[in-house]
């Protein structure tokens, strides 16, 4: 099974909740970069064995595959011995989803193997219980990320962009990357006294939960303002365009390009960022620059992924995403370019 990448187009991280894990509020995106999954089930012998190739791949309980198998075996009441080959491709902790991706790979590809199905909603549930990330690959193309980022709805997808991917060698927990947001954003948390934690008096330039809840909001309703704007100008008829958007009487390719293009700018002016980069940009300044660069050649939308270290842009074509690319190599960088990926494509490309 091919186990697909994907993007975080804008990240608010809200108030910490009663379970440990903040609110989350993103837009997941799909790329066409993948590793590839082999799953071999055997009815003798016994264990779930890892391999792959990549060092930094761990090949015992805390990788995210075996720990999908161990739920999946124990679902299916499935004994013998299972073997899950990674091809890793995509980058290690760059905030791209590999990890959560094979996992949901491995779930794939385990009940192709078995042949026996899994209801989705148990998918959903053995997903949702081995990390945050995960369920997004239950859907694909374009999604939005809500709760501790495991609660996903499908939404309609983005016009096809060309994407330029740059991961320097640099490892960033996301752990630590949230303690970081604590430390440099204190959340109030009553004590009946001050309403502050451990009585301390209001950091000043700290948000509250009310502000953090606030935030929440208003990304919600920007990236409905920004996505509804594009996609209720496509339905045929509306405001005299065509089923793209656009005026009718230029070519089709014309149309997408421009369909494209309009969507980036106003992706740009709605100011809709990753909360991660507050926190991971001043401790690695190497990436903000990596981020200045993307911009300086010609990206008309650049990110952090996650909570990093992988950074993208976003280009209305491949053909230019093609033209940053070159840029950023002259620079010395190490670039993939690559394009989103529809859900359609997703669940039709899957299958390796």
């Amino acid at each position: 099974m091919r186990s697909y990448a994907k993007i975080n187009i804008g990240l608010v991280i809200g108030p910490c909740r009663d379970d440990g894990f903040h609110e989350l509020r993103t837009v997941y995106q799909t790329l066409a970069l993948h590793d590839v999954i082999k799953v071999d089930a055997k009815p003798s012998g016994t264990g779930i064995e890892i391999r792959c190739r990549n060092p930094r791949v761990p090949a015992d309980e805390t990788n995210t595959c075996y720990r999908v198998a161990e739920r999946v075996s124990k679902l299916l009441k499935r004994r013998g011995k299972l073997t899950i080959t990674i091809d890793k491709q995509l980058p290690v902790q760059g905030g791209l989803g590999a990890g959560s991706s094979n996992a949901v790979a491995t779930l794939f590809a385990l009940e192709r193997e078995l042949k026996q199905p899994i209801a989705p909603e148990e998918k959903l549930r053995i997903a949702a219980e081995v990390g945050s990330d995960l369920p997004l690959f239950c859907v694909g193309g374009t999604v939005l990320g809500t709760g501790r980022g495991e609660e996903v709805f499908p939404l309609p997808d983005l016009p096809q962009l060309g994407i330029v991917v740059v991961t320097p060698a640099i490892s960033i927990s996301t752990p630590e990357a949230f303690r970081a947001w604590d430390r440099d954003h204190a959340e109030a948390r009553s004590d009946g006294a001050t309403g502050w934690r451990d009585g301390a008096s209001k950091p000043a330039g700290k948000l509250t939960v009310a502000q953090s809840s606030d935030r929440i909001s208003m990304f919600s309703r920007t990236i409905y303002q920004w996505l509804s704007s594009h996609f209720l100008a496509s339905v045929p008829g509306r405001n005299g365009a065509g089923a793209a958007g656009v005026p009718r009487g230029k070519s089709k390719h014309r149309d997408r390009g421009d369909q494209a293009e309009a969507l980036l700018f106003d992706l740009v002016r709605a100011g809709i960022e990753n909360d991660f980069e507050r926190v991971v940009f001043p401790q690695n300044p190497e990436l903000r620059e990596v981020k200045r660069a993307l911009q300086k050649h010609g990206a008309q939308y650049a990110s952090l992924s996650g909570s990093g270290s992988s950074v993208y842009g976003l280009c209305p074509s491949q053909e230019q995403a093609e033209r940053v690319a070159e840029g950023l190599r002259r620079e010395g960088m190490s670039v993939e370019v690559t394009t989103t990926l529809a859900r359609a494509d997703y669940w039709a490309n899957l299958l390796r």
